[in-house]
């Protein structure tokens, strides 16, 4: 790949990981709760997560999950019900009162950030339209590692950055201030999505 592929190809992933939803949501709703140790894992997770998307996109198994819509629908179905119960949880444990200290919060991060991610199929779907662009018959394994590092590499640092912003300045302070509503709102957010997502599996 040349190098103005390159930075075409990293343009449109940052777009797609700058945009809100449940994603950024997760991130910032667990640096407030766990700190900046969650928060930061939880952008690593994500961006594992993301990056197997991107692996199974490149090498071209995206046409058997996208074309297979029963294995489709079930993975829709888990990631609804995944983002039903962090939905829950979030406006269940509104009402506690933030820990002065955060101790071990960065796996609860990481599987939280992974599974958000991993459990999203829209992000293959995502993929293989970007993809697609860029993907010839002369791809060699050095490209398709290139492609595959830069979309994992953009939204994990992109996550991270968020967490490392909004961990320890005066903007975490007002964000913990307000938690319980920010749980609130984020939480009933998710849960919209989730049932959207179900109400359109349906009908």
């Amino acid at each position: 790949m040349d190098i103005q592929a390159i930075i075409v190809l990293a343009l449109v992933c940052a777009s797609g990981a700058i945009s809100p939803g449940p994603s950024l949501a997760v991130v910032m709703r667990n640096t407030i709760k766990g700190g900046r140790a969650q928060g930061v894992m939880t952008g690593i997770g994500h961006g594992l997560g993301l990056t197997i998307y991107a692996f199974i996109a490149v090498m071209g198994l995206s046409s058997i999950l996208t074309g297979n819509k029963n294995l489709f629908t079930s993975i829709q179905i888990a990631g609804s019900f995944w983002l039903i119960w962090i939905g829950y949880n979030m406006i269940r444990s509104s009402s506690k009162e933030l820990p002065e200290h955060h101790v071990d919060s960065g796996v609860k991060g990481f599987v939280e950030g992974f599974m958000i991610s991993f459990l999203n199929p829209k992000i293959l779907v995502f993929f293989v339209a970007v993809f697609s662009q860029f993907i010839h018959g002369k791809l060699t394994r050095i490209d398709i590692a290139i492609i595959v590092m830069v979309a994992g590499f953009i939204d994990t640092f992109w996550y991270v950055l968020v967490a490392m912003l909004i961990a320890g300045t005066k903007l975490i302070d007002q964000l913990k201030e307000n938690s319980v509503w920010i749980d609130r709102v984020t939480g009933i957010f998710l849960l919209g999505i989730a049932f959207f997502i179900i109400i359109k599996l349906i009908f």
